[in-house]
This record gives structure tokens, C-alpha cells and sequence, in this order.
């Protein structure tokens, strides 16, 4: 194991996976000279050259019609959306071709590509820089979307998106990429339809997306020094949600609390809630909480008082411990 970056465990995802096959080669804007907007990409060009890490004009579908076109010729895109905010400006392209294309010619193509975003708040980008859509593509079919919340599981699944035959909507906060964590020397894929068990507990289950993991472990800690026994689950992915691994937890703890940074307002927790719900009414003791940002865009210089954090999972798991 060596501790790295959340940064940099994504450039060794894309540099091993590169190093491994030919068809894998790189897309977007300021990937190439400079490296990427936060780095991921740097080195790159030097290694592998132009042809397989291409810059492009400032042009979202530009950048998407070109990895899609390859995709179904058999090549393994990634391309790079500087920011997640931007990707409504290929929402046709994503919504209505890639994620399509098996479906639509009966299975004979596939469009095996990546789309790398980074998204959220925490470092004052404003309100068109800092948005959390992942909502919006879980909606899609024949789309997988993944929201990796530390460094073993992004570079993890990474790789395993690269060598996924689906789309894959691979969605960073880039509040995290400073982060540090433990990623393992030999070669790992993970796989991209399962939550992780991140820590048990019997009174109440904490399920938990991207940036909001961290923070429901924090709030777990918290927790147990009032003698709360919290259990966390990190989702890793929207499309699909692991039901299996929720429904177990929620019928051993009969509560449940859904922390995402988004707006709470038809977010990822809604989904969850319907489907425990109409699963597990029985078994719930209490409501469940939703935990996340206010219904209004993302402030500049106010983020910290707009973005969910773990004193507010806190909050949410001693309520429902009253019922």
C-alpha cells in the first residue's frame, strides 16, 4: 500500500489502463500540454503522445461526438468535462446516443467510453462550477454513473469503467482530490455496481454518496460518543443503487439516514427512500431523513454555510433515535 492523492490515484488509473491497451486514449480541453484542469492528466502527453491524448477547442460536443464516434469503432475514450456543470451542453449526445446505442442496434455496437467531471463545492468555483447532477443521468438508462468517495475506490473504478463495455459517467468532487488514502502497489479493479460496508453498526444505517461518505464516517465518530451505534454505507454508485446492501442494513437497524451534498430536492435520497419504502416499510422504526443542500444554487463565499457536513448527519441520526 502507499498513501496517495485522490488526484493522483485517478492519473495512475488512466496510466495504467493506457499502458495496458491501445484503444484507451484521452480527450478534452487542457489535457494534453497542461496536464488537465486539476492535474489528472499531466505527464500523459510526454508518455504516450498525441494521438492518444488529444486537446481540444473549447467545444463540449465537440469533445463528445469525437469519443462517441470512436467508441463504436472500437476504441476506449475518456474524455474529460472540465466541469460537471458543463455536461448540459452535451445532454443529447450523453442522453439520447451513448447511452442508447446498445439498445438501439439490438446490441451489435456498444459505446465503451468514459466521461470524467468533476463537480461540487468547497472551493468557492460559484454556482455554475460546483454542482452536484448526479440525479439527473441516474435517471438514464443504459448509463452507469459512479461517485467514488476516496482514493482506493476512484482509481478502483476507474479502471474498471475503462474496461466496462457500458458508458460510464465517472463523476469526482473535486473537493476530494487532495485527499490522502491507502492504494494498493498490484493492480485492482472494483466493481461498479456494489455499495461498500464502510462501517458497521446496529441503531441507525448512514448510506452516503461521494464527499458525504467522509463526512457520515465523521458524524459516526461523533455519534458513538453518545452512545449511538451508527452504520455507513458508501453507495459508489447511482446507476444502479446496490438495494441488497441497504435493505440488509436497514433490517438491522431499523433507521435510516441519506446524506448527499446535492440539493435534497429530488436527489439521489429520494430514490433511496422510495425504494427502501416500498421494500421495508415494516421494518422501518421511524421516517427517514434526507440529508442535504438547500433548495438554491451553489453561493460564492457562502459554500460553508450551504453545503451539508456531518454536524448535520448528526442532527438527523438523533432524531430519528427519539422515535
Amino acid at each position: 500500500m502507499t498513501e496517495t492523492r485522490y488526484i493522483k490515484a485517478i492519473a495512475q488509473a488512466l496510466d495504467e489502463e493506457m499502458a495496458r491497451d491501445d484503444n484507451v486514449f484521452i480527450v478534452g480541453e487542457d489535457v494534453a500540454a497542461s496536464g488537465g484542469a486539476f492535474g489528472a492528466t499531466r505527464g500523459l502527453l510526454d508518455k504516450y503522445g498525441k494521438m492518444r491524448v488529444l486537446d481540444t477547442p473549447i467545444s463540449e460536443a465537440a469533445i463528445t461526438g469525437l469519443a462517441l464516434g470512436a467508441s463504436v469503432q472500437g476504441l476506449r475514450p475518456v474524455l474529460e468535462i472540465m466541469f460537471s456543470d458543463f455536461l448540459m451542453m452535451v445532454m443529447d449526445q450523453i442522453v439520447n446516443q451513448i447511452a442508447k446505442t446498445r439498445y438501439m442496434f439490438g446490441g451489435q455496437f456498444s459505446a465503451p467510453l468514459v466521461i470524467r467531471a468533476p463537480g461540487g463545492g468547497g472551493l468557492n468555483a460559484g454556482p455554475q462550477h460546483s454542482q452536484n447532477l448526479e440525479a439527473w443521468f441516474a435517471h438514464v438508462p443504459g448509463l452507469r454513473v459512479v461517485v467514488p468517495s476516496n482514493p482506493y475506490d476512484a482509481k478502483g473504478l476507474l479502471k474498471a469503467a475503462i474496461r466496462s463495455d457500458d458508458p460510464v459517467l465517472f463523476l469526482e468532487n473535486k473537493a476530494l482530490y487532495a485527499m490522502k488514502g491507502d492504494v494498493p502497489d498490484e493492480e485492482y479493479l472494483l466493481p461498479l455496481d456494489k455499495a461498500v460496508l464502510k462501517r458497521e453498526g446496529r441503531d441507525v444505517t448512514i448510506v452516503a454518496l461521494s464527499r458525504m461518505v467522509n463526512e457520515a464516517l465523521a458524524a459516526a465518530d461523533s455519534l458513538a460518543e453518545t452512545g449511538i451505534d451508527a452504520e455507513v454505507i458508501d453507495l459508489c454508485s447511482v446507476s444502479p443503487i446496490d438495494t441488497a446492501t441497504i435493505f440488509a442494513s436497514v433490517e438491522k437497524t431499523s433507521r435510516l439516514v441519506i446524506a448527499h451534498e446535492a440539493v435534497k430536492t429530488a436527489g439521489i435520497g429520494a430514490e433511496v427512500s422510495a425504494l427502501v419504502a416500498e421494500e421495508m416499510i415494516d421494518c422501518l422504526d421511524g421516517p427517514i431523513v434526507r440529508v442535504g443542500a438547500p433548495f438554491a444554487p451553489v453561493p460564492f463565499g457562502l459554500e460553508q454555510e450551504y453545503l451539508p457536513d456531518r454536524a448535520d448527519i448528526v442532527e438527523a441520526a438523533a432524531k430519528l433515535m427519539a422515535y
